[in-house]
């Protein structure tokens, strides 16, 4: 498949195994709404949290690097934290462009916490990379940190994106544990380390038996392609250019369409599974 786009249009890549990074592509659309997006979900291959950092470095560079080929991004948003925090070096080493990740909001949320106890929720395949720990000792070493992953609120955020009923049972069996003790009372911030989890917002404070606020990085990931297009984006084109996700896996069916429709990209296209 040759894709053509006019060469003076910017162009980023965003990529996830599903339509966590939809998240994020709404916060960089809000910041740069002249920016032409495509999106990439390997649906193949989730969920990324129950893989291992080995499949995960062998996988990635090997499918993004002709997609990239392909696609001619300007810049690459690796919007999945577990993706992120295993296998960004190598993806970096595979391209010739820039790549941005996601990091978990471990900084902002210690900042903002008043009871200094703050609670990290994503993929199982996050919450146990060193590189977690490693993001506490730097930046919340003075809070109490409580860790928690889980596929299930993956599952439901793939389910509310497709128009399907959304399990509150399913939620706060995954959410209400988080809360439980001494230390899950004063928890006054909870890390959003999963991008699909921000789709979720309003079902996971419902499902909480107490107020939090709720931080993730998208807003920041924006900020930083905003710095890195910064002058490619003195000038941009208006051109009229048709945003397209790009699918690895199954037939699309017509929910899935909707779904990044509804996030502007009203082209959808299935690609052989990788």
């Amino acid at each position: 498949m040759t894709l053509f786009r006019p060469q003076s249009a910017q162009h980023i890549l965003v990529f996830d195994s599903g339509v966590g990074g939809l998240s994020v592509s709404r916060e960089i659309r809000a910041v740069l709404p002249d920016l032409h997006q495509s999106y990439l979900a390997d649906d193949a291959f989730r969920p990324y949290g129950e893989k291992t950092e080995e499949q995960l470095r062998a996988r990635l560079p090997e499918l993004l690097a002709p997609i990239c080929a392909m696609l001619s991004p300007d810049i690459v948003v690796i919007a999945c934290n577990t993706a992120s925090t295993t296998a960004l070096p190598s993806i970096r080493a595979a391209l010739d462009i820039p790549v941005v990740g996601v990091v978990p909001a471990i900084k902002p949320a210690a900042a903002i916490s008043k009871t200094k106890t703050i609670a990290v929720l994503g993929t199982p395949g996050t919450v146990r990379r060193a590189y977690v720990d490693t993001l506490i000792d730097q930046y919340a070493s003075d809070c109490v940190v409580r860790l928690r992953g889980s596929v299930s609120l993956v599952e439901e955020a793939e389910r509310k994106l497709r128009g399907l009923p959304v399990d509150m049972t399913r939620i706060r069996a995954e959410i209400v544990p988080l809360f439980d003790g001494p230390s899950g009372a004063n928890i006054d911030a909870v890390v959003l380390a999963c991008t699909h989890f921000p789709l979720l917002r309003d079902e996971l404070q419902a499902a909480a038996n107490q107020p939090v606020t709720w931080v993730d990085s998208g807003e920041a990931v924006a900020r930083r392609v905003k710095s890195l297009l910064r002058a490619k984006l003195e000038s941009p084109s208006h051109a009229p250019i048709e945003e397209t996700a790009f699918l690895i896996g199954p037939d699309i069916d017509p929910a899935r369409r909707a779904t990044f429709a509804n996030y502007g990209f009203n082209r959808v296209v299935s690609l052989s599974t990788v």
